[in-house]
């Protein structure tokens, strides 16, 4: 798996050792996880009712973000078990797996509807008047099944791939081997691919055209222009930000880790920093997306009012 807490380094292949004193989740994870908790969790369930809102009044592009609040949520809920893990304290056999395939998968869906969101918007800007099709609920309602679904699918895939599917509570998930095995460095090169290479040359391609079309539209006032081409930068800087350092050192370890204990204890410290920042993503989601547009701004606005 990737994104897993490892206190005892074993050799994957059950021969030997490979060991290494950890000190950065325990230094690092309980309040950097903490915090993260804190700030995420309130502010996702914040943006899954304003969102939720939304859809319901017919807004498309709600309901990509009803679906990425979800997965930042099921995110968010992980982190007091890593926390847990980090302090060492005990965690069940099931549980301890179960969280590592929940973080996963609502790491790369929570991509995948990021994408989803970046196409929407690249429709709506660079083709109004065509694709009317693509910006109906019932769309939006459809991709997201179909997102869902492809997802869980994958990850089952890959997890028969590495033999974990078979003997889910006995794998550990949460407990890395290391270094990987042949069929685990594999499994982090597709993920690499398809998880994150592919969705960055996506939403690049996609923030460029919008951003070249709002720069030669005559309808878009100055103010309005920077304010959405600040977003976007914004944007696209926090998910390289979040996932750009994890996905190298996974490409790295893909590469040359494989039953070499010494690159595994190399890149160790780095991969742990790297696992903690891609929580960044589902902390600031909510605010990028939801808190940040107007008609989220308009609708917590009438929550306020109702509450008064």
């Amino acid at each position: 798996m990737d994104l897993l807490l490892s206190h005892n380094l074993t050799n994957g292949s059950g021969s030997g050792s490979c060991t290494k004193e950890d000190f950065v989740d325990v230094r690092m994870y309980p309040t950097f996880y903490s915090i993260c908790f804190i700030i995420g969790f309130p502010a996702n369930c914040l943006s899954f009712y304003v969102a939720l809102a939304l859809a319901r009044k017919g807004n498309n592009l709600a309901v990509y973000l009803v679906n990425l609040s979800v997965s930042d949520l099921l995110y968010t809920i992980t982190l007091p078990v890593w926390i847990q893990l980090a302090l060492r304290y005990p965690v069940g056999d099931t549980l301890c797996s179960l969280i590592a395939v929940v973080m996963n998968n609502s790491f790369y869906v929570g991509t995948s509807f990021l994408c989803c969101i970046c196409v929407d918007r690249y429709l709506a800007v660079v083709s109004p008047l065509y694709y009317p099709w693509a910006h109906t609920v019932r769309t939006a309602n459809g991709v997201s099944a179909l997102v869902w679904c492809a997802e869980l699918a994958l990850h089952a895939v890959l997890l028969h791939h590495t033999g974990a599917l078979r003997s889910f509570s006995e794998f550990r998930l949460c407990e890395e081997k290391m270094p990987m095995r042949p069929a685990v460095s594999r499994v982090a090169l597709v993920r690499v691919a398809l998880g994150f290479l592919v969705p960055l040359l996506l939403m690049t391609f996609c923030f460029l055209r919008i951003f070249l079309a709002l720069q030669r539209s005559t309808f878009t006032q100055e103010s309005e222009r920077r304010k959405v081409q600040s977003l976007l930068f914004l944007l696209l800087l926090t998910y390289v930000t979040a996932f750009a350092p994890f996905q190298t050192i996974m490409l790295l370890r893909g590469l040359w880790e494989p039953n070499v204990c010494g690159f595994a204890l190399r890149v160790r410290d780095a991969y742990m920093v790297s696992v903690a920042t891609t929580t960044i993503n589902s902390v600031v989601d909510p605010i990028l997306y939801c808190l940040l547009s107007e008609a989220a701004k308009a609708e917590m606005n009438l929550i306020l009012q109702g509450c008064r």
